[in-house]
This record gives C-alpha cells, sequence and structure tokens, in this order.
C-alpha cells in the first residue's frame, strides 16, 4: 500500500534539539569514525543473535527489551523500560551501562516503520546520541554467557522529542573489551515511541475484530437413549474455555475492550452440549464428560460481556468462502449448505447470548479475496465481504491509507482490513520481547496512518482467526494503550462499512490468478466436498423413513457444516478422518433398519405363507418403507398372483417385524426370492435378501399310494366289527365267558387296533370241560398240557381243548 512521503503540517525539530545533537556529533566524530565503520561491515549487519565466535562490534552483547511504559507517553510521563543484557562475545565486557537513544527525526511513513524494524547494528546518525548522565544502569562486568537484567526511567522531558510523529527509541549497550580498550556500543535494540501528547482534531475511527472461533469438537454421533448425549473428539474445547486457555483470555480480555465479536455460532452450540452430560472419546469408546461446569460459566460470562456490544455472526462452522469458491461451487448442494449455515447462525447466537448479531459479513481467510469468493459470499447472503489491503491493494499513487469501506457494484461493500496492523500479533508473542516490540510497532504503525492525511478515516482491523493465549494478551495491551491515546476512538463494524467510501481507493476485486498460491493449497479439495454430498444423500434417504427425522437431520446437518470448516486449512488429514467418521456413523445408523438373512425354504403344496423379518435396532419408529418380494422365476413361482408383491412396513424403536407373503407353486423345483426394502419415493434401502423356496408339488401316484392305505384301513375295520358282533352273538347264546377268556378277548381286540392291517383269527372259543361238576373255575388254573384237538389219549388230571 502506498505511504506517505512527509507528514503534511509537521514542523522541524527545536534549534536546541538539533544543535545538541549536531555539537554531540562533531565532538565524538574522531573517536566514532572507526567504530561506525566497523558497523558498516558484514559482521556488524549480522543477526544479534550470533554464536560466540560470531558475536562481534555492535552485535557483542544481545540487549532484550522486555517492557515499555507508558506505551503512549505524553507530556509529564517518566519513560521506564526494562530488560537483559546478555555478553555473546568471547571477552569479558568491562566498564558497561545501558542508556536510552532516540532518533534525530520522527519516521517519515509507514514503509519507514518497516525498514527501521529490519536494521540490526549501531549507526551513530540514524539511532541518536545517547540521554547519558544519571539515566543509565551501569555494569561493571560483564562475564562471557552471562545475562544481565536492567531497568531505566527517563523523564519524557529529557528525551528531547519534537513534533508529534513516531520516534526510534534505541537501548544500548556500550562498554569495552580487552581487544578493544575504549567505550564503544557493543549493542542495541530498538523499538517505536509513539508521540502525541495533544488529541487529534480528526481521530481516525479504528474498528478492531475480536474473534471467538475454534476448532471442530463435536461428532454427529450420540449416546443411546432419547437424550441424545453428544460425543466429543477430545477435552481440548474445555482446556480453552477453562481458566488461563485460549477462549477463556479472549472472553476475559475482550470483556474491557471496545471491540467488535466475531464469532462462531458453532462454538456457542459446542459449549452449550458441554453444559449437561456428554461423552469424549477415548481410545475405542467413550468416557463421561468431566467440565460442564467450566462450560456455563463461560457462557454466563459471554452472555454479560456481548450485552449492548456489536456481535458479528459467522455462517455456522466458519466455512472455508475460499475453499467453495474455488473446489466446492460444483458440487451439488455446496452453496446450499452455504446458504443454511448462514440462517441457522442468527438463531444459535441470538438463543444462547440473547443478543441479536449481524449476518451480512462474510470473512474468507485471510481477507484474501478474488471475484469467485465474492460470489460465493453474495449467493450465502452476505452484502459485506471483510478483505485485506494486501489483497485489495491500492495504487502507488494514493499516499495514504483510505478508510476501509469500498463499494464493488452490485449493492455489496468489500471492508478492508489494514493488513499491516491486522497482521502485527501474529508472531511468537510468548517472549516478552516479542510481545513488547509488537505493540510499540503496532501503536507506531497506528499513529503514523493517522497522520497521514487530515481528514478522519475508518480503519479495520482483522486479526488471526484463533489467537494463541499470549497473542491475545498482547493484542488487548496494544488495544488498552491505543484506546487510552489521543489519536483513535473506537467504531463498531457496522459503522465502518457503512462510511463514506474514498473517491480515490481501489474498487477492483483482484483476479482468480491472483490470489495466493500458499492459501490456495490449503484449502479443501474438490474430493472432500464430493464426500460430503455423498454422505448428504445417504442421510435424505435415511431420514425419510424415520418418525422423528429431527434426531438425525439436526445433528448430521450441522457435522456437514463442521466437514466445510476454515480451521481445517492446514490439516487435511485431519479433515479427512473427520469426514470418514462422519460417513462410518452415517452407514451404522442405516443398517441398525435391516432384513433378517433367511435359509432355504421348502413349499409343500400348490400355496403357503412366506414370513420375513424386518428388525429396527433404533431409538425411534420408521415407517414409510415398502418391502417387496420377487419371484426370480415366476413360471414356477408367483408371489400373490404376480412376479413380485410389496408390503407397507411400520415398526416402532428396538422392535422386530415378520411381514407374511403368500405363494403359489406351478411346478416342482428351488425358486430364487429376493426381499428388498424401498422407501417411499422408490429408491432402495440397505441390501437385499436373497433365498431359496424348494418346490415339492404333490403327484397323482403320491395320492393312489396314499388313497390304498386308507381303504385297508377302512376294510380292517369293517372286518373287525364283523367279527365282534358274530362273537357277542355267540356268547349270548352259550352263556357268560370265563374271566380269563374275557380277558384274553379284550387283548386280542386292543392288539387288532393297533394293527393297522392284520390277519383276524376265526377259531371259536369254546367254553372249557370242567372235571366235575361242582369243580370251580379259577383263573389260576394251569394250563392245559395237551394240544388243541390232540389225538393222543388223555392223562389223568389233564384238560384238552376241544
Amino acid at each position: 500500500m502506498a505511504e506517505a512521503a512527509d507528514f503534511p503540517g509537521t514542523s522541524p525539530s527545536p534549534a536546541r534539539r538539533w544543535l545538541l545533537r549536531t555539537g554531540a556529533l562533531v565532538a565524538g566524530a574522531p573517536l566514532l569514525a572507526g567504530l561506525f565503520q566497523l558497523s558498516a561491515t558484514p559482521a556488524a549487519q549480522a543477526a544479534p543473535k550470533a554464536s560466540l565466535a560470531e558475536a562481534t562490534g555492535s552485535n557483542t552483547v544481545e540487549v532484550s527489551l522486555d517492557s515499555l511504559s507508558p506505551s503512549v507517553p505524553t507530556d509529564g510521563d517518566t519513560v521506564t523500560v526494562s530488560g537483559t543484557v546478555t555478553n555473546k562475545g568471547k571477552q569479558t565486557v568491562t566498564d558497561a551501562h545501558v542508556g536510552l537513544r532516540v532518533a534525530p527525526a520522527a519516521v517519515t511513513g509507514r514503509s519507514s516503520i518497516d525498514e527501521a524494524a529490519k536494521r540490526s547494528g549501531f549507526e551513530q546518525y540514524a539511532d541518536g546520541p545517547e540521554v547519558g548522565g544519571k539515566y543509565v544502569e551501569k555494569f561493571s562486568a560483564l562475564a562471557s554467557g552471562v545475562a544481565q537484567p536492567f531497568t531505566i526511567s527517563v523523564p519524557v522531558k529529557e528525551l528531547d522529542l519534537g513534533s508529534d510523529g513516531v520516534y526510534q527509541l534505541g537501548v544500548s549497550l556500550s562498554g569495552r573489551t580487552a581487544a578493544a580498550q575504549y567505550d564503544q556500543v557493543l549493542g542495541i535494540q530498538r523499538t517505536f515511541l509513539p508521540w502525541q501528547p495533544e488529541e487529534s482534531d480528526a481521530k481516525t475511527k479504528t474498528t478492531y475484530l475480536w474473534p471467538l472461533i475454534s476448532h471442530t469438537h463435536l461428532t454427529a454421533e450420540t449416546g443411546p437413549g432419547e437424550q441424545q448425549t453428544p460425543v466429543f473428539l477430545n477435552e481440548d474445547l474445555a482446556k480453552e474455555i477453562s481458566a488461563g486457555g485460549r477462549l477463556e483470555q479472549m472472553l476475559t480480555l475482550g470483556k474491557d475492550l471496545d471491540v467488535t465479536w466475531v464469532i462462531d455460532p458453532d462454538l456457542l452450540a459446542s459449549v452449550v452440549a458441554m453444559t449437561d452430560g456428554y461423552q469424549v472419546r477415548s481410545g475405542g469408546t467413550t468416557v463421561a464428560g468431566r467440565n460442564q461446569a467450566v462450560a456455563k460459566e463461560w457462557l454466563a460470562q459471554l452472555e454479560t460481556a456481548v450485552q449492548g456490544e456489536e456481535v458479528i455472526a459467522l455462517p455456522f462452522a466458519d466455512p472455508d468462502l475460499a475453499a467453495l469458491a474455488h473446489n466446492g461451487k460444483t458440487i451439488t448442494g455446496s452453496l446450499s449448505r452455504l446458504k443454511d449455515a448462514t440462517d441457522v447462525a442468527s438463531d444459535t447466537v441470538q438463543n444462547i447470548l440473547r443478543v441479536e448479531p449481524e449476518t451480512d459479513f462474510a470473512w474468507p481467510v485471510n481477507g484474501a479475496v478474488d471475484p469467485s469468493i465474492v460470489k460465493v459470499a453474495i449467493s450465502a447472503g452476505a452484502d459485506k465481504v471483510i478483505a485485506r489491503s494486501d489483497s485489495l491493494q491500492e495504487s502507488s499513487s494514493l499516499s495514504y491509507t483510505p478508510s476501509a469501506a469500498r463499494p464493488i457494484g452490485g449493492g455489496t461493500t468489500a471492508v478492508v482490513a489494514d493488513a499491516r496492523l491486522s497482521t502485527a500479533f501474529q508472531g511468537d508473542m510468548t517472549k516478552a520481547e516479542s510481545s513488547t516490540l509488537a505493540v510499540q510497532r503496532f501503536l507506531a504503525q497506528s499513529l503514523t496512518t493517522e497522520l497521514q492525511n487530515s481528514k478522519q478515516r475508518s480503519i479495520v482491523i482483522a486479526p488471526q482467526r484463533m489467537p494463541s493465549a499470549s497473542q491475545a494478551q498482547t493484542m488487548a495491551q496494544a488495544l488498552t494503550a491505543l484506546q487510552g491515546g489521543n489519536w483513535s476512538q473506537p467504531q463498531e463494524l457496522s459503522a465502518a462499512a457503512a462510511a463514506k467510501p474514498d473517491p480515490s481507493a481501489n474498487t477492483k476485486i483482484p483476479s482468480a490468478s491472483a490470489y495466493p498460491s500458499s492459501l490456495r493449497k490449503q484449502a479443501l479439495p474438490k474430493s472432500a466436498f464430493e464426500e460430503i454430498q455423498t454422505t448428504q444423500a445417504d442421510l435424505d434417504r435415511f431420514k425419510v423413513i424415520l418418525s422423528d427425522q429431527s434426531r438425525v437431520v439436526t445433528p448430521f446437518g450441522r457435522t456437514m457444516d463442521r466437514e466445510m470448516s476454515t480451521s481445517w486449512r492446514g490439516r487435511s488429514m485431519d479433515a479427512a478422518v473427520y469426514r470418514n467418521g462422519v460417513q462410518t456413523y452415517l452407514n451404522s445408523l442405516t443398517e441398525q433398519v435391516r432384513l433378517i438373512e433367511k435359509s432355504e425354504t421348502k413349499l409343500s403344496g400348490r400355496s403357503a405363507t412366506i414370513p420375513v423379518t424386518v428388525q429396527n435396532n433404533l431409538v425411534q419408529g420408521v415407517d414409510n418403507l415398502t418391502l417387496r418380494l420377487t419371484s426370480n422365476a415366476p413360471t414356477r413361482l408367483k408371489i400373490d398372483d404376480d412376479d413380485f408383491a410389496e408390503k407397507s412396513v411400520d415398526i416402532s424403536g428396538g422392535h422386530s417385524e415378520s411381514v407374511k407373503f403368500t405363494t403359489n407353486a406351478e411346478a416342482n423345483g428351488p425358486v430364487t426370492v429376493v426381499a428388498q426394502l424401498y422407501t417411499a419415493d422408490g429408491e432402495k434401502y440397505g441390501d437385499e435378501v436373497r433365498f431359496t423356496v424348494n418346490v415339492t408339488e404333490i403327484t397323482a401316484t403320491v395320492m393312489l399310494v396314499i388313497a390304498g392305505g386308507v381303504l385297508l384301513l377302512v376294510l380292517a375295520g369293517f372286518r373287525m366289527y364283523t367279527q365282534r358282533k358274530r362273537a357277542a352273538a355267540r356268547l349270548e347264546t352259550e352263556g357268560a365267558p370265563t374271566d380269563h377268556e374275557a380277558s384274553e378277548s379284550a387283548r386280542r381286540d386292543g392288539d387288532a387296533n393297533t394293527e393297522a392291517v392284520s390277519v383276524v383269527h376265526t377259531a371259536e372259543e369254546k367254553p372249557p370241560v370242567k372235571s366235575g361238576a361242582d369243580e370251580p373255575e379259577h383263573p389260576s388254573d394251569p394250563a392245559p398240557d395237551t394240544a388243541p384237538e390232540s389225538a393222543d389219549p388223555s392223562g389223568t388230571g389233564e384238560r384238552v381243548d376241544r
């Protein structure tokens, strides 16, 4: 972006200031000439963190500036700096002291700040003379490799600052070594000191976006039962919202700042899911989550913090607009899913935080835009796109930073965030020095922007989406100083978007070829959107059979939004694993409604009933299903007098149902039968089940054999009946039989009944011959010794059957 060469309306430093510094230069010229030449050598320009063998000249001692207070001084303040000095050389440094130096003139533009920040090594003219006097800290000796802390406090008036502007402030260590027995600068660290003691007449309106965005944490899976207990990938979200965590810091720091909150509704939904019972994946199983209290506390604090503040709601799960534009827009359903994610965003934020958010802003990753990205954003309902100035660049002829709002056609506004200010805190802010330098450089860029032009402008700052805890702390420190300064005032994002555009600002969206290749490589590939489409198609087939679709459609719909999240950038493997897990879980649910396998079925006769069992292991009932049974050989076996038959299926949760079909056999032999479930719209549901029906038709020969057997039984019964009738008549004529004879007759009758076909004895039974008229007959009398009808003479005492 073009910078101003000079500040309009600035005045030169006071004459006394120039005389003092010029005199110091002249007086010290003979001594410093050699040092200046030394500082100009390649060794002097080396990185300050050199090894012991390389540490020479003004890079011999490493000076670390860990704090500077106040960050924005005014008249009457005392500037205090603290840090450490570490001797990186091999020789001990003696007669050392640390002092402050102020550059003789303010920097002349935003590019000058960038260039000054890159300088290393000491340069007498550029770094200016040391304040000196009592405003130094002395060290008798600095041994090699040893670090020593220091603190210096200097009244602002001793710094001899001139007109409003940004001045380079150097913290230098001077001393002697055995090889150079004279005072020399052996180490220096520079930062920037914004100076504007009086309030500006046209303060810059500054909008700072404060993003509450996280990675994807929730899965599509829920626990069994009616409660649908949510399942998390891990407990990382609990760590982020716990004390000291990244999101806890963003909330705690942000509530005391004038910022515009930018919130991903998925983060809110995920924290809400933690407030009740939830499960966490652990190995191959799940365990109960234990951070309900932490989630409730964080949500309560956030709800309080955003009351009365502007809240921007991103589409649910923060979809990657650039990936959609470049790789997903040709995949059916991708853009409609983005629109749905935008529509649900407002309700989610309102229901949880009780504030009405703005939902017409789109935020492509890093603010990089091209025509296709803008079109995708518009298709989702956004009419304001948050871009960045390193994407929508200004022409070199513009000598100042214009306001953020740019009309780009079709009623759409590009809100262009300042790239330098937006990227100021992307580095490692865990070190005190890194944080201090970042804060001062941010403030310097902000003040320089304000001094470029006498007109009031609107500047937007869009930092990284997910700042670390240390980055958040540094951002808060810089914002606190900025909002306490005299050149800036806070403004909401919607006001910045509605501000009057600068007619000289660039309004042309860069071409697709200008999109950074590094960002393009990180985007979700086309295959990812194809997998999402497959999941959606399977979900559409599944939901139509459910009695309560919301139990499945809502969690899976939100999960597919998460599959398109910007947070997957640079994590392609994790994204693929997540998508596969979603599809696998959906498959496991659809398989809970299935046909039970059948073994071979034998069919004897011309007609029979065949049962087919449908099982529903879901919690809820299913309907709108049709079971079709088809005969592959209808000439031999018909189903309900046709090639196939269909019956509706309606099964409550956790039950099975047998559906019965009537079959008719036309010929003998095996026939393959296919059972298949269909949805109401005729789509196949689940796997088909094939089984064999073996038909054995009853023939005429078999019927004759059976008829003959029946006839024989009838004839045998008739003969038995006739025989008994004759025996009864004879007994009536000859007298009653003895007990033994009656018993024997009953036995013979029973044997005749048992046999299907038997030979009936026809010999007549005669009454026994008694040996005497008065001799009684007993059942226990001995059997006759002589066979019936024997011609041999009878012995004494023997009985004879005749």
